[in-house]
């Protein structure tokens, strides 16, 4: 088998995972994602000051500390760092290693940029396989842009074993693998619906490693004495994060989802095995990146009594004062009755602008809405103190042809090694309309169970299932999985589409698309259009969607009394 750990799950992850996963135990590659369609806009900002930047700084910061202990112990490391220049970070590092005194090989992949003018960054998602050339170019580091966030674990895997192009299963195997591991401690105890079972309260879970096999099964693990568990559990959550239909579509291989197969194999440990892999598409997904314009947002305290008609007189108000165009209104109603004190009396009305005019959008804004504090509602005052407005950007998905993008991997001697496109691909159509085929339009498959038709009692839905939820562009990807096979009889006949426009009413009017997991107990709901324009210029509460699993885990509904764990 080939160790593969992870270190970071996004740009701003515990600084200190590097050193304590290289420190923890026995590991051949260290990976670190910290790419995110947020980062990719972060990171064109920054290039945009500075064209020298455009990669993860933090990670300089951190591999100065443990650049010495990765290449004493022979623990090679890839991430995906670089960002909008991996050729700028590659020339960093390979001048803190001389700073260093250290022998440090490093090779870069590049090709993922596409040039695109009316854009802010255009970046297509590169696969595997030029990581792999750069681990068989004698690379100690290899830096990347854009690729999938799995290629991170496909890469070493195929370094280790050879796989070619049409070693599908393995690929697949491995990309599961990768998906597991990519966002560091979520699959060992982060962000777990049930942390409170957990052996440390969830306080502080190690980061993962994936344990890759040469048929493409893997054990995901962590290193002894960590925090947080590996169960079923844990790796199906994060199973679950950010994903679509069954057909999970990447550029060296389309991996079955449903084909996944979670056993445990002793503590802390999770053998997933049994998965397919079917050919890639013959494009690749591009994230495009632009400026959309700029916003500001203020809030206003409503307490007691008449909150709507406090709410409706500010509205009102600043409508007169900046004009009706890009105002939007959000009134989150955590006031209670009859409350002892401010707080829990309190409503917040959420005002936000966004405009293509940044001076409308600034200090027009933000002051006409804190001239109002004595001329409105009585007991007006803000969170909000009057500031300029911000940029935001939008986020798009595009394709171009595999063939149409030059990936190259640039080895640590300077030898540009071009990476061959898939010969035998798949249209990315065939792989959308088995998914949609396995979308089940409202659930109501009769599944002869008794709990479904048994006795109930009121509880929280959470009781029964887990949750885990997250952003993909402006959509929003919500997993619920059920603990017992019982509960998972009830679950996939219950939980419709109908049903779940019932009890999270934002999703009604949005198209939802619903797919079944019998292998995870778990149903998984695309909800499109939910962040409208992706997760930067979203004005949501939870902007990303990470809270919606926990929104729908607290609703009181009749459940079956045989469906608890």
């Amino acid at each position: 088998m080939i160790r593969i750990g992870n270190a970071s799950g996004f740009y701003g992850d515990r600084f200190t995972a590097w050193r304590e996963m290289l420190d923890g135990g026995e590991l051949d590659v260290l990976t670190g994602d910290y790419l995110a369609e947020l980062t990719m806009l972060i990171l064109a900002r920054d290039r945009l000051r500075d064209p020298d930047l455009g990669y993860a700084k933090t990670f300089l910061r951190q591999l100065e500390t443990c650049l010495g202990t990765a290449l004493e112990r022979g623990v090679r490391i890839v991430t995906n760092a670089g960002g909008l220049n991996p050729a700028g970070l590659a020339a960093a590092i390979t001048a803190l290693a001389a700073r260093l005194g250290l022998p440090a090989r490093v090779g870069y992949v590049e090709g993922d940029s596409i040039q695109r003018p009316d854009a802010l960054s255009a970046n297509a998602y590169l696969g595997a396989f030029g990581i792999a050339a750069c681990l068989d170019g004698g690379a100690d580091v290899v830096v990347t842009g854009r690729v999938t966030d799995a290629s991170l674990v496909v890469g070493p895997a195929i370094a280790r074993y050879g796989w070619d192009r049409d070693d599908l299963d393995e690929l697949a195997g491995a990309t599961v693998a990768g998906h597991l591991v990519e966002c560091g401690a979520q699959v060992t105890g982060g962000n777990f619906s049930f942390f409170t079972e957990l052996p440390d309260g969830g306080h502080r879970p190690g980061f993962p490693i994936a344990e890759v096999h040469a048929d493409g099964s893997t054990v995901l693990t962590k290193h002894a004495g960590t925090g947080g568990a590996v169960t079923v559990e844990t790796v199906t959550a994060q199973l679950l994060y950010e994903i679509g239909g069954p057909a999970y579509l990447g550029p060296d291989v389309v991996t079955r989802l449903d084909t996944v197969t979670l056993r445990p194999d002793g503590p802390d440990r999770v053998r997933v095995s049994g998965v397919r892999g079917t050919p890639p598409p013959a494009t690749l997904k591009v994230g495009v990146n632009n400026l959309g314009g700029f916003r500001n947002s203020m809030t206003f305290v409503l307490c007691g009594l008449d909150i709507e008609a406090k709410a409706a007189l500010v509205r009102g108000q600043v409508e007169e004062a900046v004009g009706k165009d890009g105002l939007e209104f959000t009134l989150a109603r955590t006031d209670h009755a009859d409350a002892a004190d401010t707080e829990a009396a309190s409503a917040l009305l959420h005002v936000h602008l966004r405009d293509g005019d940044r001076a409308r959008a600034g200090r027009a804004f933000s002051a006409a809405a804190v001239e109002l504090a004595l001329a409105s509602y009585p007991g007006c005052t803000l969170t909000t103190l009057p500031g300029d407005a911000t940029p935001y950007g939008v986020f798009t998905a595009d394709a171009v042809p595999q063939t149409a993008v030059a990936h190259v991997a640039v080895l640590p001697g300077g030898e540009r090694v071009p990476i061959a496109p898939p010969i035998r691909t798949a249209s990315a159509a065939v792989a959308a309309s088995e998914s949609a085929a396995a979308a089940a339009s409202d659930g109501t498959v009769p599944y002869g169970d008794a709990a479904v038709d048994g006795p109930t009692r009121r509880g929280a839905l959470g009781e029964v299932v887990g949750a885990r939820s997250g952003d993909k562009g402006g959509d929003a990807n919500l997993g619920v999985w059920a603990r017992t096979d019982a509960g998972y009889a009830w679950l996939r006949t219950w939980l419709t589409v109908e049903r779940l426009a019932m009890l999270v009413p934002e999703t009604a009017p949005l198209s939802v698309r619903r797919y079944e997991l019998p292998n995870l107990r778990a149903l998984n709901f695309v909800i499109e259009g939910l962040l409208g324009a992706g997760v930067a210029a979203s004005t949501r509460f939870d902007p990303q969607a990470k809270a919606l699993g926990e929104l729908l885990r607290a609703r009181i509904v009749d459940l079956p009394a045989g469906a608890a764990p």
